[in-house]
């Protein structure tokens, strides 16, 4: 049946928004990258939406998710950072073989894809960072938050810290929620709805440079949430 594989198609269309954003991501335009990112995003959402919907698992969709988030959640930020860090080191007069430090990103990123695969632990909740959230903190961080970065003096050294910190929360044990509603009850779902209202107060107030504020709130409040001594909401 045609409807089997529609979930596939769907993930495709994420392999090829995420082969896109690479092309724009060589070239230095951060905007357009970004935005085939989080256009990729998008359809890794509703790949396994469809699926859920139309019951039309298969390990071959599981397969072909994991090396889609590989391309577009894992090379293509890391090819927008390489060149990040690649100017900004030009700026300051430091070493440009920094730069490649850039892709501990797809690296961790696919590390992270793997465990996902066989840790039978996240399939109501996530541990560690997701890969679509990684991307996007460094796809909007990249195009709208840090352009001012390469106008100042800081070293590129602290964007390669940021990049270890953030391979380390990819596989992290860190438990973070997952967005997936069961219900629309208050009860059960405050943790979700405390992050959609402060997401959307960051969108109205930041634009466009509020998605990677958007990310630091996910982990911020995953980690408060799994403190063992406060009640998981």
């Amino acid at each position: 049946m045609i409807r089997k594989h529609i979930p596939n198609a769907i993930t495709c269309l994420n392999l090829v928004s995420g082969c896109i954003a690479i092309v724009f991501a060589f070239h230095g335009q951060y905007s357009m990258a970004a935005s085939f990112i989080a256009l990729a995003a998008v359809f890794d959402f509703f790949d396994g939406f469809a699926a859920r919907l139309l019951k039309a698992y298969s390990p071959i969709g599981k397969e072909l998710d994991s090396l889609a988030d590989v391309v577009s959640f894992g090379v293509a930020p890391g090819i927008m950072i390489f060149n990040f860090i690649e100017d900004l080191a030009k700026s300051t007069n430091s070493s440009e073989y920094l730069a490649y430090s850039a892709f501990l990103i797809p690296a961790f990123s696919a590390l992270r894809l793997a465990k996902f695969n066989l840790d039978e632990r996240q399939t109501a909740s996530f541990i560690g960072l997701p890969t679509p959230a990684n991307a996007l903190f460094w796809a909007f961080g990249i195009s709208c938050s840090f352009g001012y970065l390469l106008d100042t003096t800081l070293s590129p050294v602290i964007i390669v810290i940021a990049v270890l910190l953030s391979s380390w929360l990819l596989v992290s044990e860190i438990p973070m929620f997952s967005l997936k509603f069961k219900h629309y009850k208050w009860v059960g779902n405050r943790l979700r709805y405390y992050f959609l209202i402060g997401c959307l107060l960051l969108l109205v107030v930041l634009k466009e440079e509020g998605v990677s504020a958007c990310i630091l709130w996910y982990i911020l409040l995953s980690i408060l949430s799994s403190r063992p001594a406060k009640k998981q909401i």
